[in-house]
């Protein structure tokens, strides 16, 4: 069983928040670790707005506590009237997500019996500790680059395998292969992409990810490959433009990288296109419905390579 940070971090910063708040002699102190097991977070940036809202929620709901409790007592039927009006002003003020950890700071309030200055600077202080804790334990998060770059790795490995094997189909028109490539490279885009998109949260002044906008890049050229396979598996009779085609899926299959070499292939395929168009025309209709076919899958190679062309070198 795998042990993730997010457990390492709340299994050091429950009991240190604790002990803090216990060697500043607050009143319920145990709950200082509860405010960090509710903060701790898996990105930076879902860190600070977590303790945003939490601290925010917090502050309103000492506010909501000593009107409803000093003017309707201290009974359950009280927190019941508070919550009808507390509530809708957190969705009001975006803050919902510390309407948990507001439910702590209001049953101390109410279990106090009488709301005074000390009862609220004991809540603030065991508030500080608790969020801020968290906070300093979610300024270190795990680096990512190894992962994505495995990740990365995969996913031009099956994108060199499916071009090959569409190559293959048209060269030989053979129909063995299984397809798993798609289905694995489906499944690890997905990963990929959710996995960037955090690495993104984690690094609060960087407006550019360069490997969110990869996988994103791969995952539309995925599309178009996905758009081929019913393309080619239509062209079923010999033509010459077949092999030229194939010959050209292998080049690509050999040339699947962080490289931006998508203008040469593109000139390539431009070159191919006009060989395409000065060939005699069709003399029957099965004839005419393979060279539409192969010219369709001409202009979804061009889509193909025109979504890697606008991807920067820089960005991987």
């Amino acid at each position: 069983m795998k042990i993730g940070y997010r457990t390492i971090k709340t299994a050091i910063g429950t009991p240190f928040a604790i002990w803090i708040a216990q060697m500043l002699q607050l009143d319920n102190f145990a709950s200082a670790g509860i405010l960090t097991i509710l903060c701790i977070q898996i990105t930076r940036k879902r860190s600070f707005l977590s303790a945003w809202h939490r601290f925010s929620a917090c502050l309103v709901a000492m506010v909501f506590s000593f009107v409803f409790f000093e003017l309707f007592g201290y009974n359950p039927l009280s927190i019941g009237l508070m919550l009808f009006a507390f509530i809708p002003v957190t969705v009001w003020l975006k803050i919902t997500p510390g309407i948990v950890t507001s439910s702590v700071i209001i049953l101390h309030l109410y279990g106090s019996g009488n709301i005074g200055w000390d009862t609220i600077w004991n809540e603030i202080l065991l508030i500080i500790v608790g969020i801020g804790t968290a906070l300093l334990l979610n300024l270190y998060m795990p680096s990512l680059e190894n992962k994505l770059e495995e990740y990365q790795q995969e996913v031009e490995h099956n994108f060199s395998v499916i071009l090959q094997e569409l190559a293959k189909f048209l060269r030989e028109g053979n129909d063995t292969w299984t397809g798993q490539e798609l289905t694995y490279t489906s499944d690890l885009l997905e990963k990929a992409k959710s996995l960037s998109f955090r690495d993104v949260e984690n690094h609060l002044l960087r407006t550019h990810n360069r490997y969110y906008h990869y996988f994103h890049m791969r995952m539309k050229q995925f599309e178009l490959l996905e758009r081929m396979l019913p393309l080619v598996s239509r062209i079923t009779a010999d033509y010459e433009q077949r092999h030229s085609i194939a010959s050209f899926f292998d080049d690509l299959a050999g040339a699947v990288h962080p490289g931006n070499t998508a203008v040469i292939y593109l000139k390539k395929l431009k070159e191919l296109k006009e060989e395409f168009r000065q060939t005699r025309l069709p003399q029957s209709r099965e004839e005419f419905e393979v060279r539409a076919s192969l010219f369709h899958l001409l202009n979804e190679i061009e889509q193909y390579l025109i979504i890697k062309r606008s991807f920067k070198k820089s960005d991987v």
